[in-house]
């Protein structure tokens, strides 16, 4: 017997040796020898025994490899988002499993289509399988994140291809968790060995893939409404501590007692302090302010009764340069007064600074203004003083300065004859008179110069006609 290389290739049942198997093909001769040859063209284990025997000898050689290690399984996800299937796309085992997949929970299924028996199926098994994981992760085609490879039921010759070796390697190199759901319960392959869970039925397969939506549903609720009671309970549990603590804690006034008596203690002190403190630099402002009085007030009165006797004593044509003397001395006597007086108030000033930060500044600043306001009183008065005494002063209050042609200053009628030519001199400018008579004047007993009468001549024959002048006003003084 014969068999050319290409109808090998082709074969599902490989020859090994020691395997019976029953072989079918063509019958030829050779007249010349008269030898008869067949050439194979199919080639069949010998009874179900023969594959059986071939199958576990191939799942013994897959084993030693670990294709069927606990190990390598990986886990199924729970909620796939994209099914992948490999299955006949005719056959019933894809209507089962897509309504399966609708009544319990809806998802995305992409189907590869393959033939599940005969020439080819394994290859083209194991191509689906490597196809879909050569699909990238968020390229135009969803990834699968779960594969099924499913059959209907079957003879194990119609079960073979799900028995090949090429795929059941493939299986077990994917990278993508697979469910094997080839055949019934009963039927066992290769392919459930090297999957990563296998079920019993392709509707099995399909509700391992997915859980069913109304479960979760009502599971998600009563976990809802379980995390609720216990929040629930949680917070009436957590409402009576807070309460049972609120009861334990003392009450608003008791916590603020002590504070508040400490607070009356503090401010107790602090007001005898403040008035403590505030006694002794307030003695010192007034005597200090006591004693700047009494010194200013004596000063001036000496000042003018001096200046009012030297007054009465000087001749009246050195009135005016006397009173220019008297009045840069009067300057000069109030820069000294306004300096000693402004010492004394920085002194008061420094001294009042260094416990203004906690004395009562409103106080001392009133005594410190009434004395200033006391010291300004004071130096206008001087001021008024100083402007009645000058001799401009005294001629716009209406009095004049008689004087001859020499200068010298009339202050008796003996001192002039008839027809002497006079000089009186008044705010305003000078007025030349001539002597028509001279009388002297009775002593009034009111302060100022006496009313001029007419009179007889006293053993004169020229008399001096005096004009008739008005009263002299209270209050006005004499020129000298």
């Amino acid at each position: 017997a014969v068999i050319w290389k290409t109808t090998l290739q082709r074969l599902r049942f490989k020859p090994q040796d020691g395997l019976e198997m029953v072989a079918t093909g063509k019958l030829t001769t050779y007249p010349g020898s008269s030898k008869y040859q067949i050439v194979i063209e199919h080639l069949a284990p010998a009874g179900a025994g023969a594959l059986m025997a071939l199958l576990d000898e191939r799942r013994k050689k897959l084993q030693a490899e670990g294709l069927f290690d606990a190990a390598r399984k990986k886990p199924i996800p729970y909620l796939p988002r994209v099914i992948g299937v490999v299955t006949s796309p005719t056959g019933a085992v894809i209507r089962d499993i897509l309504h399966r997949l609708r009544d319990r929970f809806p998802t995305h299924v992409l189907v590869w289509p393959v033939r599940v028996q005969g020439e080819g199926a394994a290859e083209e098994v194991a191509a689906a399988l490597r196809g879909f994981n050569a699909i990238q992760p968020g390229g135009p085609v969803s990834r699968p994140d779960v594969i099924i490879v499913a059959r209907g039921g079957g003879s194990i010759e119609d079960l073979w291809a799900f028995n090949e070796e090429v795929a059941v390697r493939a299986v077990a190199e994917s990278r993508i968790p697979t469910i094997a759901a080839v055949g019934h319960e009963t039927d066992w392959t290769l392919i459930d060995h090297a999957a990563d869970l296998r079920a019993p039925t392709p509707t099995g397969a399909a509700e391992m893939a997915v859980p069913v939506r109304a479960e979760l549903v009502a599971a998600t609720r009563e976990l809802t409404n379980r995390r609720e009671l216990a929040l629930r309970r949680f917070m009436e549990v957590e409402r009576r501590n807070y309460l049972t603590l609120c009861r334990a804690l003392p009450s608003l006034a008791d916590l603020l007692s002590l504070p508040r008596q400490k607070l009356d203690d503090v401010g107790g002190r602090l007001g005898r302090s403040l008035g403590a403190n505030l006694t002794r630099p307030r003695a010192r402002l007034n005597d200090i302010g006591g004693r700047l009085s009494r010194s200013l007030g004596a000063e001036l009165a000496g000042k003018r009764r001096d200046y009012a006797r030297r007054r009465d004593r000087l001749a009246p044509h050195l009135l005016a340069r006397l009173a220019a003397q008297r009045n840069q001395r009067l300057a000069l006597t109030q820069q000294r007064l306004a300096a000693a007086g402004a010492g004394a108030l920085r002194h008061v000033r420094r001294d009042f600074t260094r416990v203004s930060a906690r004395l009562d500044i409103a106080c001392v600043l009133r005594s410190v203004k009434r004395r200033r306001e006391q010291y300004g009183h004071i130096c206008r008065l001087f001021q008024n003083m100083k402007d009645t005494a000058s001799p401009d002063a005294i001629l716009a209050r209406g009095f004049a300065l008689v004087t001859d042609m020499a200068g010298r200053p009339i202050r008796s009628p003996g001192q002039v004859s008839a027809g002497d030519a006079l000089s009186i001199r008044v705010a305003e400018g000078e007025i030349r008179a001539n002597v028509a008579g001279a009388k002297r004047a009775k002593k009034a007993k009111a302060r100022g110069p006496a009313n001029i009468a007419p009179a007889k001549a006293r053993g004169r024959s020229n008399v001096l006609e005096p004009t008739r002048s008005s009263p002299v006003k209270a209050g006005q003084g004499s020129l000298f």
